[in-house]
């Protein structure tokens, strides 16, 4: 899998060479991929994201039911597969950290991370304090924004929450949207 990670991270974050010059990838900031393969596929991707000053968002605990029949697995040694996913996610932080005005120490090795479980992202916040947690699921899902406050515990820019169908679908986008809004920032302690 690393040689197809490295042509992944190729066309998505970089360029590919060929025998009539380098064709440049689609220049993408950011991109969501499966770390289940372990950190030698993450690798290529993380080194082709460091290159391009881009972001990564690693799925750890997904908002769709069926992740827990996989992601929420106990293992021998103890906790859950999403903890160990977790803290191979935490071990590339340092390679795309950040370098704002404000010292957030926020890590463009982000992680994915569903809204409709609350009661998993205060431990994951703890084993990714740097990551952006990306936190789909809030509205048509079921995901409750005013449930998401321990995702920010690294401040308001710690977490991005999404909520596509419930906004774009509302009777009103606009009003649906600034509620969520004002959910988010009461959730997120700002």
């Amino acid at each position: 899998m690393p040689v197809s990670a490295a042509a992944y991270a190729d066309a998505l974050l970089g360029s590919t060479a060929t025998p009539w010059g380098e064709v440049a990838g689609l220049g993408a900031d950011a991109v969501t991929v499966n770390p289940l393969m372990g950190a030698d596929s993450l690798e290529p991707l993380v080194a082709a994201a460091e290159a391009a000053g881009a972001g990564i968002f690693a799925l750890v605990r997904t908002s769709n039911p069926g992740a827990a029949d996989v992601l929420d697995a106990e293992l021998a040694g103890g906790g859950q597969l999403h903890e160990r996913v977790a803290a191979l996610v935490d071990g590339f932080a340092d390679r795309l950290a950040g370098s704002d005005a404000h010292g957030s120490g926020l890590s463009g090795m982000g992680a994915v991370v569903g809204a409709t479980e609350p009661r998993y992202i205060a431990r994951l916040r703890e084993l990714m304090p740097r990551s952006i947690f990306l936190l789909p699921g809030v509205g048509a899902q079921g995901g409750d924004a005013g449930a998401l406050g321990p995702a920010f515990a690294a401040g308001p820019a710690s977490a991005l929450v999404t909520a596509s169908r419930s906004v774009a679908g509302a009777d009103d986008p606009g009003a649906a949207a600034e509620q969520l809004r004002e959910q988010v920032w009461s959730a997120s302690g700002s």
